[in-house]
């Protein structure tokens, strides 16, 4: 194994590529645990709310909302693995660079693998926020019937 300045500059190089995706891959989970907070406090709030007095529609505010923060883990969890993937594929690429040890189906196999769990952690994004804006609408529409205006 000769360890040439040349190689190590080479395999710094094209390991720092996947380090951008890294980037945006951290910018999802920051998304994504911001809006698990924000569910987890208003959940707190409603339960404080189903303690004083039952409500209906806290109930199904609560109940939606623990149906959304399990979209929310499952985003999570994929976009974990993601990052995780993709830390490995910077490890196998500065160590094929280094060696000479054939690792390029590994790399692809684990970048691949990045990508479709990342494909899945952006999928369940949506599928939240999908969620979301229909529980947000139908609260909109039965507070309009209710004072007697309608919405489109």
């Amino acid at each position: 194994m000769d360890l040439q300045l040349s190689n190590i500059g080479e395999a710094i190089q094209l390991a720092t590529a996947p380090v951008f995706l890294l980037a945006g891959v951290g910018t999802m989970l920051i998304v994504l645990t911001n809006r698990l907070g924000r569910l987890i406090d208003r959940s707190r709030v409603l339960e404080e709310r189903l303690k004083m007095r039952q409500e209906s529609d806290d109930v199904g505010e609560l109940l939606n909302l623990h149906h959304r923060a399990r979209l929310i883990n499952v985003g999570i969890a994929a976009s974990t693995a993601c990052g995780l993937l993709i830390c490995v594929v910077i490890a196998t690429l500065f160590l094929e660079g280094t060696t000479d040890l054939p690792l390029d189906q590994y790399i692809v196999l684990c970048f691949v693998g990045g990508m479709l769990a990342l494909i899945v952690g952006f999928v369940y994004l949506m599928r939240e926020i999908v969620v979301c804006c229909s529980f947000m609408r139908a609260q909109q529409l039965a507070a309009l019937a209710g004072c007697g205006a309608t919405g489109r």
